[in-house]
């Protein structure tokens, strides 16, 4: 059996992302922070796509709960092996620099940074021992280019871009890539708040993009066909930033 850990996979991006492996023959492993009954919706779709999977809730941001969650895992999975990582939870916390509190900075590189390291760092030894891995980082197109009112969320996806990078090389040998996607304005509830109408104006496609959309890339990235492709960012963003 084939399985696949996507953090923040309860809504949004991490769903469409859970569906899209699904079909791709994996098990899933649906990781959310608080939000049970979502997590149970994406299972039921995981379900309903043709595979089986289960919930794992912890907070990727700490690192006792992940390493406890994980650990109790391959305890009950000795002979296997979580061969895709998507690493996708994250937050919003917007405001400009001046008038931003301090946990607000700290919130959302925690989870984006710190919850790449807490996650990643013990499954890589695995993937390793076994010569095959996937590792999928949800970047952004605020980390590409920066946006205002944006610097903790920018600091933070930035450093997922430069992660994915180094990491790409020190794995590559053991045929493990590390790429990265990076959304611009996709529809779920990351986008609540803002105004579409407007924005719609700043993208050459015209249209925020789907879950869905984003799913296919990372489906991509996770099969057999991208095992050359390593080191690499994607962006999903209809023509926003090229």
């Amino acid at each position: 059996m084939k399985y696949a850990l996507i953090t923040g996979g309860s809504r949004g991006i991490g769903r469409a992302v859970c569906v899209k492996l699904a079909r791709m023959g994996y098990h899933i492993l649906i990781n959310y922070a608080s939000n049970t009954a979502e997590a149970e919706k994406t299972l039921e779709l995981v379900r309903q796509a043709g595979q089986d999977g289960e919930i794992l809730m912890f907070d990727v941001s700490d690192r006792v709960q992940t390493h406890e969650a994980l650990e109790a895992w391959e305890k009950a999975h000795p002979e296997e092996y979580i061969e895709v990582l998507v690493n996708n939870a994250g937050i919003r916390r917007d405001n400009v620099m001046a008038f931003m509190p301090p946990e607000d900075w700290n919130r959302v590189l925690d989870i984006t940074l710190s919850g790449f390291y807490n996650v990643t760092q013990p499954l890589l030894q695995p993937m390793l021992a076994h010569k095959f891995g996937r590792i999928i980082n949800m970047a952004s197109v605020s980390g590409l280019k920066g946006i205002a009112g944006q610097t903790n969320y920018s600091t933070a996806k930035g450093g997922i871009i430069a992660a994915t990078k180094a990491l790409a090389q020190e794995v590559a040998r053991k045929n493990v890539t590390v790429n990265a996607v990076a959304p611009g304005f996709i529809k779920t509830d990351m986008v609540e708040g803002l105004d579409e109408g407007t924005l719609k104006k700043t993208i050459p496609a015209n249209r925020f993009g789907t879950p869905e959309e984003v799913a296919e890339a990372v489906g991509f990235l996770a099969s057999p066909g991208a095992g050359y492709i390593t080191g690499n960012v994607i962006s999903i963003n209809g023509g926003l930033y090229t």
